[in-house]
């Protein structure tokens, strides 16, 4: 089970402090079949580095640019940049990210770029409040998969994240069987398109301590891409703990 947490704009170097519950809690035996993965601003890359270096915590980044090599693209941060920092993820995708204006094409060239490079890749797909209303979910879905995997054939290295984009923050989260029918329709596109089998599909969107025992008997679920609840080491931990208890 992946728990990968996304701190999104948030973090300074106190907020190192609120990994060392986390690595406590990473080193017991019991918790050998989990991967936590953190993805904290890039400013705070290097330091998480060296906090987790001899730890069962794995570093990600929250985005990369679609060039893999050095180039005029000022503010931006490649691929090859976040593996030599000790990088091992990196999400690609996020609908807050798409929103303004990164396109299928534009993840397809950031995925190729860090497969390339050599991270792993925390693929987020998801639907609009607008989609679902008009009940265009698997459609957008298999768009989304379709565009951004074009022309990649080594996807061992692809995680999905299905975050549907209304639930984001919101704290509404989508009701069991919906999530069911939409993690299914994922993996038989993903076997029928590129014939990718028992792919990683984790659930994103307002996860927390309270609601993450709603989706324990979803057990087509690989693993929870978290926001905000990540923030906090206590909620996190939490967040792990529940799912198996």
């Amino acid at each position: 089970m992946y728990f990968i947490a996304n701190w999104k704009m948030f973090g300074d170097i106190k907020s190192l402090n609120s990994l060392n519950k986390v690595l406590k809690f990473s080193r017991h035996k019991k918790n050998n079949k989990i991967r936590l993965i953190y993805c904290p601003p890039y400013t705070l890359l290097n330091l998480f580095h060296k906090k987790i270096k001899n730890s069962n915590i794995e570093l990600g980044a929250q985005n990369c640019h679609e060039e893999e090599v050095s180039g005029p693209f000022t503010g931006s941060i490649s691929s090859k940049m976040l593996k030599k920092i000790g990088a091992k993820y990196v999400i690609v995708g996020h609908s807050e990210n798409r929103a303004i204006g990164e396109s299928n094409l534009t993840i397809n060239k950031k995925i190729k770029s860090s497969i390339n490079t050599g991270l792993k890749i925390i693929f987020c797909i998801g639907e609009t409040l607008q989609q679902r209303k008009k009940k265009q979910t698997h459609k957008v879905l298999l768009d989304q998969i379709s565009k951004g995997l074009k022309g990649i054939k080594k996807m061992n290295n692809v995680i999905f994240a299905y975050e549907p984009v209304w639930s984001i923050g919101t704290g509404i989260t989508p009701k069991a069987n919906d999530l069911k029918k939409n993690i299914a329709f994922l993996r038989n596109s993903l076997l029928k398109k590129f014939r990718l089998k028992n792919p990683k599909i984790l659930y994103g969107g307002s996860v927390n301590p309270k609601n993450v025992r709603n989706f324990k008997e979803i057990n087509i679920i690989d693993g929870f891409l978290v926001g905000g609840a990540s923030q906090d080491s206590k909620k996190f931990i939490d967040i792990v703990k529940k799912t198996f208890n």
